[in-house]
């Protein structure tokens, strides 16, 4: 019995191939990409070789999942194939050299029919071992000649090449486990019932009136963890989504509890808007036009003439668009500009002594006139002092929020808040 029999009971556990391997639904890319197509590239130049792979072994097939070669060659990433058949497992087993300078005088080389098909003229494929003795696969290599040339250098340099592999593998395998285990603390937050939502009020400066709640998230639960944190860590998970629309879902339940004239603002992330899963939920209810949408400043936006197309029914609902955070960086400017919003809001680190500091005065003002300009509601977030909140009301701010108007309240609480102030 050879070291490599009963291979079937050492395959990793890890996630298949192309799990990982390019953006999906949540945009993961697979980290080993790119070092492994450098690995790849590095084996046919100093090897003189037509074709380059690894070959990940699964239950019953073998994928071909990374591949360099010519444009039109013989293989393509992701292609697959029996396990049974080909050079990969014959050679782990071996029932093939790990070296085969000339298959043509390798009676056991001329039995594969892919080595005239293709042709394979030389071939070299050694094991892919992880840090936990599995096998993961081969990393192989061929040339359509035969190459006589070929030995014990050349094979060094692969089952060098080979480790390198591995270590990417491994790391991997350790962030799809970390990304897999985030996954479940996010699952089980939302299971638990998280987020807690907390409704803070939106003061017209004016008039001294409540106009409209922001809906904030909160996490009561193991581990604890600040609301960003969570979301980031989904985010990390491939989780991102659900547990904003989830959030944003309970939110919206009290909607109709709240009075006609209040208005309920909450957070969204580009992607969920591009995602196409807003519109049935925000479409369902009674008075859409009563909810806006808070594009952050953090949030990166790629094309924004898509984001502007898929807000577009959602406007066409009534729903208004914010952009959050204005001020905090030129990511902000660049939401402005492109997204037209109806509310503007200016980021906290502005807003924070502004009455004491003539350049925070003067790029409010500038933010607020042109918001003016174009149409939009200034409201300014963190006030925590009356001399903050009459420096805004000088500046032409329409509205504010913060802890000296009225820290976040929970459901009941900010129901009562809405219909006595």
């Amino acid at each position: 019995m050879t070291r490599y029999e009963g291979l079937a009971m050492q395959l990793p556990t890890a996630a298949p191939a192309g799990a990982l391997g390019a953006p999906g639904e949540f945009g993961r890319v697979d980290p080993a990409a790119e070092g492994i197509h450098g690995v790849l590239a590095a084996v046919r130049r100093h090897l003189g070789m037509d074709v380059a792979f690894i070959s990940h072994f699964e239950t019953e097939e073998r994928a071909f999942e990374y591949v360099d070669c010519a444009p039109n060659g013989p293989l393509r990433a992701n292609q697959r194939m029996p396990l049974s058949e080909g050079y990969c497992l014959k050679v782990v087993r071996g029932e093939l050299p790990e070296c085969i300078p000339d298959t043509s005088k390798l009676e056991a080389a001329l039995q594969i029919p892919q080595t005239t098909a293709v042709p394979i003229g030389s071939h070299l494929s050694v094991p892919v071992r992880l840090k936990d003795g599995s096998i993961y696969g081969t990393l192989c290599c061929f040339s359509y000649l035969p190459n006589p040339a070929l030995g014990e250098r050349e094979m060094r340099l692969m089952h060098a090449f080979a480790e390198v592999v591995a270590l990417r593998m491994d790391e991997r395998s350790a962030l799809q486990r970390a990304r897999e285990s985030a996954a479940r603390e996010v699952r089980q937050a939302m299971a638990q019932g998280a987020p807690r939502i907390v409704f803070q009020p939106v003061y017209s400066i004016a008039q001294r009136a409540v106009r409209a709640f922001e809906c904030l998230s909160r996490f009561d639960i193991a581990p604890k963890r600040p609301p960003d944190e969570w979301f980031r860590v989904a985010d990390e998970s491939g989780f991102g989504l659900p547990l904003e629309l989830h959030a944003i879902e309970k939110a919206l339940t009290s909607l109709d509890d709240f009075p006609a004239h209040c208005s309920l603002s909450v957070n969204c992330s580009p992607s969920l808007v591009l995602s196409g899963r807003l519109e049935p939920v925000l479409s369902a209810l009674n008075t859409p036009s009563r909810v806006t949408l808070e594009i952050t400043e953090h949030a990166i936006v790629q094309d924004y003439a898509a984001l502007a197309a898929a807000l577009a029914p959602l406007r066409a609902l009534g729903i208004g668009v914010a952009v959050d955070d204005a001020g905090a960086g030129y990511a902000s400017m660049r939401h402005i500009l492109n997204l037209a919003p109806d509310i503007i809001k200016l980021d906290m680190s502005l807003t924070r002594n502004i009455h004491e500091d003539g350049k925070r005065r003067a790029l409010a003002k500038g933010l607020t006139s042109f918001a003016h300009e174009i149409d939009s509601l200034v409201i300014a977030e963190g006030v925590e002092s009356g001399a903050e909140l009459e420096m805004l009301q000088r500046l032409d701010v329409d509205c504010a929020q913060g802890y000296f108007l009225a820290r976040p309240l929970a459901l009941q609480d900010a129901l009562t808040f809405s219909m006595t102030h």
